[in-house]
């Protein structure tokens, strides 16, 4: 993977100059054209994802996407995939965690133990999210998202083109001013095929039991680790760049 220098920060400050009024498929197009087999999208199945998802096909079906499946997935979002596949003619990579480090965990601290702290609730995410990204990432320079900024206030700061440090890589995010009016009108005008989640008050979606259908004028991702405080709703596969 790269190594962040100067020459890094400016070439990372160019890009965002360059895609500053670009929109997301000049985006997806430019780095998928560039980086060819060192670039793949990490897919959480999610509304927004969804989109890169079908522009993504539109520009080479052959570009890499891959999701975790964390061991408490929602039989929706394995539907998804499925549809996905097919519709697209693609194949979605399925990274799983380390199935030592899952029971290690659990014997000894429970099968919730994400509801006794944050603490317990990070080594969770981490076992299960951050450790097979890490795998899925290997021999990457760039990696694609589907972050905006206005899903949650630990998103404001986000940018096009981003360092990811923890990684050793280029992150891209090419909704990031995107709304989720815009993101839900588009999937409507492509019939693109979507977590039937979202149609059950579920506007973001993790795992099973940490995610919940949101109420009535809450935040969208209000759903995630419901007993946190909203600015520590991350589980960490999105550390802030630069």
């Amino acid at each position: 993977m790269l190594t962040m220098n100067y020459s890094n920060n400016e070439i990372i400050d160019n890009l965002n100059t360059k895609f500053e009024d670009a929109d997301t498929l000049q985006i997806l197009d430019y780095f998928l054209k560039t980086y060819n087999t060192k670039i793949a999208f990490a897919s959480s199945l999610g509304a927004e994802d969804q989109v890169i998802t079908e522009m993504m096909a539109g520009i080479n079906p052959n570009a890499r996407i891959f999701t975790l499946d964390t061991g408490r997935t929602f039989p929706e979002s394995y539907e998804l995939i499925e549809k996905t596949n097919a519709r697209y003619k693609i194949n979605i990579q399925i990274f799983f965690p380390e199935r030592e480090q899952v029971e290690k965990m659990v014997n000894k601290n429970g099968v919730n133990l994400f509801y006794e702290s944050i603490e317990n609730r990070k080594q969770c995410c981490h076992i299960r999210k951050i450790e097979p990204l890490k795998r899925a990432l290997q021999g990457l320079d760039v990696w694609i998202s589907g972050l905006r900024r206005s899903q949650s206030v630990t998103r404001t700061d986000i940018k096009i083109v981003e360092w990811d440090q923890g990684n050793g890589l280029i992150k891209i995010n090419p909704l990031i001013n995107w709304t989720e009016k815009q993101v839900w009108d588009y999937i409507k005008e492509k019939n693109i095929p979507y977590n039937k989640l979202h149609d059950k008050g579920f506007p973001s979606i993790g795992c099973q039991p940490c995610t919940r259908a949101i109420e009535p004028g809450e935040d969208v991702r209000a759903g995630r680790w419901w007993w946190e405080h909203p600015d520590l709703k991350e589980c960490g596969l999105h550390v802030k760049s630069v």
